[in-house]
């Protein structure tokens, strides 16, 4: 009995220590230029008035199932929204057109589920990279015009919990000892999911769709 229980005990540890052998964990900082897109009617006139800089920084492992593909995920706290413009026109011709400008800033904690497509060494001790896959994220908090409170609500109420977006991206991995590699590469996150529950209320149009858009340049270390 004994011997049967060491014999599990090893087994157990073999497996453990390969499926560790196969994970790579580090830390990654993205500096993202984030804008947003719309669907809604013309008279509304949503545009993006600018593109803004938000940050992005978390947690992300690489699960290996062989030598040149990866499962990848992790935890990012990700900043998104951009400065937009909008008209309100009341269709009842109580009051004239009036054209409204918004600084929209909304934090997601997110989760990435992606694969990640490695090259053999382009250079000695290089490879590149390409990730493709999407991201589920949850709103943790906002800003408008850099308030959390505005007449009185919280501005964070006007955006959608969940968020969901399509991630592209490829770079480069640079190994620097036994088991430390930095990494570089560009990403596009493409948002899927509607952000919106403030907009289509104020101007009384349910077919409004707000939507994140970004491109981060991601570079961290892995362990």
């Amino acid at each position: 009995m004994q011997l049967k229980r060491l014999t599990l005990l090893v087994l157990f540890l073999g497996i453990a220590s390969s499926a560790m052998a196969q994970l790579e964990i580090g830390v990654q900082f993205s500096p993202t230029i984030s804008s947003n897109r719309f669907i809604a009617e013309d008279r509304h006139n949503f545009e993006k008035t600018s593109n803004t800089l938000r940050v992005g920084v978390g947690v992300v492992g690489d699960y290996f199932f062989s030598n040149n593909y990866a499962f990848s995920s992790g935890l990012m706290y990700r900043s998104k929204g951009a400065k937009i413009s909008y008209t309100y026109d009341p269709q009842d011709g109580s009051n004239p057109a009036s054209t409204y400008k918004d600084d929209i800033t909304v934090q997601y904690l997110e989760i990435p589920l992606t694969l990640k497509l490695f090259t053999n060494e382009v250079a000695p001790d290089v490879v590149i990279y390409f990730q493709v896959g999407g991201s589920l994220n949850t709103k943790v908090a906002a800003q408008v015009n850099n308030k959390k409170i505005i007449n009185g609500e919280k501005t964070a109420k006007r955006f959608n919990v969940f968020e969901t977006d399509a991630i592209l991206g490829s770079g480069a991995e640079m190994q620097l000892g036994q088991s430390t590699k930095l990494f570089g590469g560009i990403t596009y996150h493409r948002g899927l999911s509607n952000i919106d529950k403030y907009y289509k209320n104020v101007l009384n149009d349910k077919n409004i769709s707000v939507k994140n858009n970004g491109v981060s340049i991601d570079v961290g270390v892995k362990f």
